[in-house]
């Protein structure tokens, strides 16, 4: 039982910033990812598989192809033919089903992440097919990245790429295919094996620094209810099972309420001279920032944003976003340009600005 029942996210002891951080992802998929940042050992890998039992369900393709409605209303190019004659009837071609936690292994390679051609099918009916990849099945799921500082850049690329744009596109010879591609990203690292390309950084969203815990009662507290996971992960999870639940439906309801959420200009505006005032040049920053704080407000069922979200929600969002580099960067480039205005004014006798 302990490989189809996970570790409640509510038991984990402490890590409340964790916590808070998987929900606000949960509820607003524009906050893009949660990047988990800590030594092994913390329950980075459990709070990610523990979160999918919080999650809503979803509406999935039912139909080979992956055929959606919305694919439909953009040309009816965009689906098969049974799935648009259903369309054209009024007919479902989807069905609700659970979140599910796909997860990324540390060797996988760009074929198994995209796809490929089938290597079975073109050896036994020399002919080529595509066959998918760990994004195709991520799609509308969670996907997990554990020791994403590991990854191959090239295909940690594609993924934050495949999730910024919404889909991605198949390219093998004469292959050819573009596949919708919304998931929950969570990423996991522990610092002391290196960092991300700084690049790479800027492209997730929130980020949660998972220290230890320290408090003696708090790490007895840890192993007891590790033992008792263990034992009887059945009547464990049971225990949690009325908060999850109650937080599941908050989760559901704060999603619905979400498009309604609006950010009063005055908050939006000091929102904007945070972000300067930490020197961040990148403006991913105040995307995240401010969908954070409305997933938040959301979360609290109400209707705008007010100042308590920005700054309940900005270490998470604006953390280890300041390049020191383009700092110096900037500066240099500002002397230059003076440098060279001055040049244009001697020589030329025109003064620019």
């Amino acid at each position: 039982m302990t490989e189809i029942i996970d570790y409640p996210l509510l038991a984990l002891v402490g890590q409340e910033e964790m916590k808070t951080a998987l929900v606000l992802a949960a509820i607003n998929p524009r906050v893009r990812g949660v990047l988990l940042l800590g030594p092994r050992g913390t329950g980075k890998t459990t709070a990610a598989r523990g979160l999918v039992d919080l999650l809503p369900p979803v509406p999935r393709s039912s139909c080979p192809h992956g055929c959606e409605p919305r694919l439909a209303a953009i040309s009816m190019e965009y689906v098969c033919s049974d799935c648009a004659e259903k369309l054209k009837k009024k007919e479902e071609i989807t069905y609700p089903a659970p979140m599910q936690l796909i997860e990324l292994p540390l060797n996988a390679s760009m074929d198994d992440v995209i796809g490929g051609p089938n290597p079975r099918i073109a050896l036994e009916q020399s002919r080529w097919q595509l066959q998918q990849g760990i994004l195709y099945y991520a799609h509308s799921n969670v996907l997990y990245a554990d020791e994403i500082n590991l990854l191959d850049e090239n295909i940690v690329n594609c993924i934050l790429d495949a999730a910024s744009r919404g889909y991605y596109v198949v390219r093998r010879g004469r292959l050819i295919g573009t596949f919708p591609s919304e998931f929950l990203l969570i990423g996991s690292m522990n610092p002391e094996e290196g960092m991300l390309r700084p690049q790479l950084m800027d492209r997730l969203g929130l980020r949660v620094v998972v220290a230890p815990v320290h408090a003696p009662e708090q790490r007895l507290e840890i192993y007891e209810r590790n033992r008792q996971f263990a034992d009887d992960p059945v009547t464990f999870a049971a225990g949690y099972a009325e908060e999850t639940i109650a937080l599941a439906n908050e989760i559901a309801q704060a999603k619905e309420l979400l498009p309604e959420v609006t950010i009063p200009s005055g908050i939006a505006e000091s929102a904007m001279r945070l972000i300067n005032s930490q020197r961040i040049q990148s403006q991913r920053a105040e995307i995240v920032l401010l969908e954070a704080a409305r997933a938040r407000a959301a979360a609290d069922a109400r209707m705008e944003v007010e100042d308590v979200d920005i700054a309940v929600v900005a270490p998470l969002a604006l953390r280890q976003r300041r390049s020191h580099f383009m700092e110096r960067f900037v500066k240099q480039s500002v002397k230059e340009d003076h440098r060279i205005a001055g040049g244009v004014k001697k020589v030329l006798g025109i003064e620019t600005k």
